[in-house]
This record gives structure tokens, C-alpha cells and sequence, in this order.
């Protein structure tokens, strides 16, 4: 089996090897998975406990022509409504954030 593996050079490339046929199966990100052009196709989640957290984050930089908007968003992000959204594309907020705020109140 180890001689049919392929490896894409990043997770999308990986996505477009199953799209388009080249891969029978694949390792890709659930947001992509669920994404409209393969959301039809047959998908089994690696259970989150098979695999370590793979945490993205956000940060408003000092250089940011609009601080105040740019803040205003990151609080979207973590509203109810912006938690719904990023569940939607298959995201996770994870339950540590509030501790990360407490260690950085300017976030």
C-alpha cells in the first residue's frame, strides 16, 4: 500500500487529487470535504481523539490601517453568530479560547 501513496504539497492539492479522480481516497480537511463541489461524495470523519488538535488562530496586527474594524470582526468571529458559521464550514471554536482571552486581554 505504501508504494500507492501520494502526498499533495498542501491540503487543497490534496483535495484536488480526489476531485478529480487521480486519488481513490483521501486525508483532507472536513471544510473542504463538505464543500459544495464534493460535498456528494462518500466521507467518514477521523474521530477527534485519532489525531492531535490542529488549532488555527487570529490576531489583530499593529500595522492594521483599521484596528477598529479589524477588532470588531474577531468579536464576530466568536459571537454565537459567527461560531454558527465556522460550524457550517466544518470548524470547531475551541473550548480553551476564553482561557487565551484571559492571557491576552487584547485580544
Amino acid at each position: 500500500m505504501k508504494a500507492k501513496l501520494v502526498y499533495g504539497e498542501n491540503i487543497s492539492q490534496a483535495a484536488q487529487f480526489v476531485q478529480s479522480g487521480n486519488a481513490q481516497t483521501g486525508i483532507i480537511a472536513l471544510s473542504l470535504a463538505i464543500s459544495p463541489p464534493m460535498r456528494d461524495g462518500k466521507r467518514w470523519e477521523i474521530p477527534a481523539d485519532m489525531h492531535p488538535a490542529l488549532e488555527q488562530g487570529a490576531v489583530v496586527l499593529k500595522s492594521a490601517t483599521n484596528k477598529k474594524a479589524a477588532r470588531a470582526f474577531l468579536e464576530f468571529v466568536k459571537s454565537a453568530a459567527g461560531r454558527a458559521i465556522l460550524a457550517k464550514y466544518g470548524f470547531e471554536f475551541p473550548d480553551k479560547a476564553k482561557d487565551l482571552e484571559k492571557d491576552n486581554p487584547r485580544c
